[in-house]
């Protein structure tokens, strides 16, 4: 796909029309959801504006690309998850959900960067390796990236269970006391753990 930006850094914009038809400036051209979930993938930005009004309607069609993706089977958000997330919406914490999300899944992609390199060394290495001994290196490697994506959702889970005190009302002293400190013990083991990740 030939992209042309309107500038340097600067994103293509994208017009939806009242039809739900999606234009790329850039190409002069229509464009799918399909063709924008690749735009992503491939590291293109992009803005998507209301033709008539010029409203920013990127965070809802990227919502709408996540659906299509997720209803095709490309399951990457646990129901359990889902659940979680949507309890914290108007809730008084809303407002930390997104940064911690968003340092969440920078170390992920960070780490599953780290992994996409030793799974091709792995793959190069095996021209030189006998078979019993690239049989041995090679069906690890997707266990690991594996059990790296369970491990971070089970780390966002955990996180998102500790912050759930905050909403509780009532209670004692000692009891609101007791909780901030499980929520300090919680926050210091979690830093611990972005840590080992980001390092």
């Amino acid at each position: 796909m030939g992209r042309t930006r309107r500038g340097p850094g600067e994103p293509t914009i994208i017009k939806k029309y009242a039809n739900r038809r999606l234009y790329d400036t850039g190409r002069s051209s229509y464009v799918t959801l399909d063709d924008l979930c690749e735009m992503v993938q491939e590291g293109h930005d992009f803005v998507v504006q209301d033709a008539k009004s010029g409203e920013d309607l990127t965070r809802s069609v990227l919502t709408q690309i996540i659906v299509e993706q997720e209803s095709r089977g490309q399951n990457l958000l646990p129901t359990n998850f889902l659940r979680q997330l949507i309890g914290f919406y108007g809730d008084n914490i809303q407002s930390v959900v997104p940064n911690y999300l968003e340092h969440t899944l920078d170390i992920l992609a960070k780490n599953q960067e780290q992994l996409r390199d030793n799974i091709n060394k792995s793959i190069e290495g095996m021209n030189t390796m006998t078979p019993m001994n690239s049989m041995g290196v090679f069906p690890k490697m997707p266990a690991s990236l594996e059990e790296l994506n369970k491990h971070n959702i089970d780390m966002f889970q955990r996180t998102m269970k500790m912050f759930t005190p905050f909403a509780a009302t009532g209670g004692s002293d000692s009891d609101k006391e007791e909780r901030a400190k499980e929520i300090k013990k919680n926050i210091e083991e979690l830093q611990k753990e972005l840590d080992k990740l980001s390092a």
